[in-house]
């Protein structure tokens, strides 16, 4: 799946969602696509890179042990 950004130029591309979590980190991303229209960096909420990632059993893949970042 692919997410549609709007990069802080005015530029648009289509990108996965790992590269949109960098973007974000990077700041480099004004807002992005969701279901339910655009998200705006700075005014809607938006997930936070500061919260540990989840490192458990990942039962959407059969059992796995989620991967590291």
């Amino acid at each position: 799946m692919l997410i549609r950004v709007m990069y802080s130029d005015g530029r648009f591309d289509m990108v996965k969602p790992s590269v949109l979590d960098n973007l974000l980190e990077q700041q480099v991303v004004t807002s992005f696509k969701r279901s339910d229209g655009w998200a705006v960096v700075g005014r809607d909420a938006i997930r936070s890179q500061s919260l540990p990632r989840y490192r458990g059993v990942d039962r959407r893949r059969g059992g796995t042990e989620s991967p590291l970042p």
